[in-house]
């Protein structure tokens, strides 16, 4: 049986060695078009010598409002039989629509809908449709506490009834929401991999035997995601659990009293700290704040989605002050310019990973090399002469 090798050279995909299962259709909307275009330029790159080859795998589309802020889905192709997949950046806030006159910046709702908008114009033609939808609508209300809506849970299922057969998405913040859609393919990727390559990239000192580096969950919500790193890694792992004023609401949650912290000593070591979002990023400065208190010798953070929704300036005079020294993020979501000028910021590039996953799923291969980062990562481990690489 055919499979897709996962290796950095792209010559070692085997793309003509077994049939597509449709011929392959990509739809980025509008606040994904960055990412659409490098994953198009790895797919028509890697089919060169196929008979699969394109100029251009990436499908036009364009979701037009009415000056009352009514829109519509237009597909300027046929897309009859292709197997489709369509990137969606709900999280993209740069974009903008006229209404009564007014510039409007989309929220999370509006790309939902013009996601739907397309799916309803392909009328059913498609042979298949998948949605490449890295940081999930709706994925922060992922449970209910009181008489709250499910926002993410009905999301996945409205998509599940218009048809649509795979939902890929990356770090969700709770992956069992997918609990919601259990008939419908469901990929939660993390893309470990990459973070660490881009790290030995970046930071060119960067050591991480065992004496010298260690793992900090953020929160216990966060303490998968780092006990991965930490295992694959062979180093220790403490963590931070946030004692919060339950009697308040404020911002719609509960407001962090402190930060206590559980695990061993962090003097003298670089110390890495994974979450899936930096929202405001106070928990994340606070947190950097509590290890450079117990002497801990560098910090790096890191998060999926770097969105920064309260600026950059906070994050600014850590640096300055010596608090933070990196903060690594993906392109899976909108940065602005000022996040890309930043010293401290060091961009993760995903696009690659992506592209071997829909090259894996339109041939119907299996995906579980490219979504399993562990012999990648061990390989890595060696070539940069880490000891830990062997208690792999």
């Amino acid at each position: 049986m055919a499979e897709i090798e996962v290796t950095e050279k792209a010559s070692t995909i085997v793309l003509n060695s077994k049939q597509q299962v449709a011929p392959l259709g990509i739809i980025a909307s509008d606040g994904a078009k960055e990412l659409g275009s490098k994953i198009n330029d790895y797919l028509v790159k890697w089919s060169a010598n196929t008979p699969y080859a394109e100029d251009s795998y990436l499908i036009s589309t364009e979701c037009p409002r009415f000056s009352s802020g009514d829109g519509k889905g237009l597909i300027k192709t046929s897309i009859r039989g292709d197997d489709i997949f369509i990137i969606v950046d709900v999280g993209n806030y740069s974009c903008t629509y006229k209404m009564f006159g007014k510039e409007n910046y989309m929220s999370p709702d509006d790309h939902f809908q013009d996601l739907k908008r397309i799916i309803q114009a392909m009328g059913g033609k498609a042979h298949r449709i998948s949605v490449i939808m890295p940081i999930l609508y709706g994925g922060r209300q992922h449970r209910r506490n009181y008489r709250e809506s499910l926002d993410c849970a009905i999301m996945l299922q409205e998509l599940q009834a218009m048809g649509v057969s795979n939902i890929i998405t990356f770090d969700a913040h709770d992956a069992r929401v997918c609990n919601a859609v259990p008939l419908m393919g469901f990929d939660n990727v993390m893309p470990s991999y990459q973070v660490l390559k881009t790290m030995f990239r970046e930071i060119k000192d960067l050591d991480m035997s065992p004496g010298n580096f260690m793992v900090v969950s953020p929160d216990e919500g966060a303490l998968n995601r780092n006990m991965y790193y930490a295992s694959v890694l062979g180093v220790q792992m403490g963590m931070f659990y946030k004692r919060r004023d339950y009697s308040v609401i404020v911002n719609g949650r509960n407001p962090i009293v402190a930060h206590e912290y559980l695990g061993n000593s962090v003097e003298g070591k670089t110390v890495f700290i994974s979450d899936d979002i930096i929202s405001s990023g106070d928990s994340m400065l606070d947190i950097a704040y509590e290890l450079k208190k117990r002497k801990a010798k560098r910090i790096i953070a890191y998060a999926t989605y770097p969105i920064f929704t309260n600026g950059l300036a906070k994050f600014d005079k850590a640096y300055e002050e010596g608090m933070i020294d990196y903060v690594f993020g993906t392109n899976l979501t909108y940065r602005t310019p000022d996040l890309l000028s930043r010293e401290w910021f060091k961009e993760v590039d995903v696009s690659k990973y992506i592209a071997y996953l829909i090259a894996a799923v339109n041939h119907d291969i299996s995906t579980s090399k490219v979504i399993d980062p562990h012999l990648k990562i061990k390989s890595l481990l060696k070539k940069y002469n880490i000891k830990s690489a062997e208690n792999l």
